[in-house]
């Protein structure tokens, strides 16, 4: 087959795209085929020959047809629900992106997400978590457990970098980065994808470059400028691999390594202990997020977390704790639209008889009160769970 051999340039551009595709499904390696390419377009314009070739090479290194979408900054996240349409989220819900994918596609597209991992996906295991080179989450779910699968959710990060004040008024963002620079402990709370690794990829930015920051994350997303970043990722357990690496080990490892600051990605169970303790003993201005529905909730969250734990510590113990070791509850939401905004920003009081109680410094747009100046009253009973 020659380029011009048989119909117009597009089906001929066509036909060997799918020559290649072919070729590459029999074996071929990636890098002869794509010279093949170029040599049999010697009469078609520089535009098509380029065109071609990142659609070969997107199908053999790549993400084959997603690629092309993930390169747009403005897309967020993207899904794939079995055979059938591509659907992006560029900020305002989910809308049809106009690319499809058969079976045989969305097989290939989870193999080449899996396979860099050193995981697989398969009735054995069905369920895959991961990222990509770029430091996006993957989420992969196939039969049987993926009725209409295989299942694709990919969760964009740092394809655009993000400020504070783009979710969040002038007066807050002060607010929210005077907090950084005096160290007190923030957490930052909010629905599945209201930005929370966002807006915590936001706060870090205003840290001092010259201090040291571990981090602690399922999948590393986080992008730091400092010179002393160190990022740690947990890893899952496998059948037939090495064993898992949870999130409370790293957090301990941490600890170790001489921090300025600990950044958890996100607490989800009983690293909540170890984090309050961190922030308890000399390691201010830690940041970490928390899926919750407000300020006050955040706190009733942080309990249950810690006794996750499974220590059998007493609740007005585990409230004390909290109370002496979080300054700073950031609430996050998504509007309707869309759009990403902190809701709220309250300081914790300092009662540690009493669940739930903050004081709002910021509502909306409005900034309505200071933080006090309090110095960090640590626990007894904790104190010696740490020791």
């Amino acid at each position: 087959m020659s380029a011009g051999s048989s119909g117009s340039l597009g089906s001929s551009v066509e036909e060997l795209h799918r020559w290649a595709v072919d070729r590459a499904e029999h074996g071929t390696g990636a890098h002869d085929l794509i010279d093949e390419v170029r040599r049999r377009l010697p009469l078609v314009g520089a535009e098509d020959v380029a065109r071609t070739v990142a659609r070969v090479e997107a199908h053999l290194v790549g993400l084959g047809p997603l690629d092309a979408l993930l390169a747009d900054d403005r897309v967020t996240d993207l899904v794939v629900n079995g055979p059938g349409p591509v659907w992006i989220d560029r900020g305002a819900g989910l809308d049809r992106s106009g690319v499809e994918v058969d079976r045989p596609q969305l097989d290939l597209l989870v193999e080449r997400v899996v396979a860099p991992l050193g995981r697989r996906a398969d009735p054995v295991h069905p369920v895959v978590d991961g990222r990509l080179a770029d430091g996006s989450r993957v989420h992969v779910v196939v039969p049987p457990l993926a009725v209409d699968g295989p299942y694709l959710t990919i969760r964009r990060f740092g394809a655009r970098p993000i400020g504070l004040e783009d979710v969040a008024a002038p007066p807050v963002a002060d607010l929210l980065r005077r907090a950084v620079h005096d160290r007190a402990n923030l957490v930052v709370v909010g629905g599945t994808g209201s930005g929370k690794t966002t807006l915590l990829n936001a706060l870090a930015a205003a840290i001092d470059p010259g201090e040291r920051i571990i981090t602690v994350e399922d999948a590393a997303e986080l992008r730091l400028p400092g010179e002393h970043v160190v990022r740690l990722e947990t890893r899952p357990a496998s059948v037939d691999g090495p064993g898992a690496v949870s999130a409370r080990e790293l957090v301990r490892s941490a600890l170790r390594m001489r921090p300025d600051r600990l950044l958890l990605g996100e607490v989800r169970g009983g690293e909540a202990l170890d984090l309050l303790q961190a922030m308890n003993t000399g390691h201010d201005g830690s940041l970490s997020t928390l899926h919750a529905n407000g300020c006050a909730d955040a706190l009733r969250r942080l309990e249950t977390l810690v006794l996750l734990a499974g220590i059998g510590l007493p609740l007005d113990a585990v409230r004390d704790h909290i109370a002496a070791a979080v300054d700073i509850v950031v609430h996050l939401v998504r509007d309707v639209d869309g759009l990403r905004r902190v809701e709220e920003v309250a300081e914790v009081v300092g009662d540690p008889g009493a669940a739930g109680r903050v004081r709002t410094l910021a509502r909306g747009s409005r900034v309505v009160a200071r933080p006090h100046r309090r110095s960090r009253r640590r626990s007894s009973r904790m104190a010696e769970v740490a020791g």
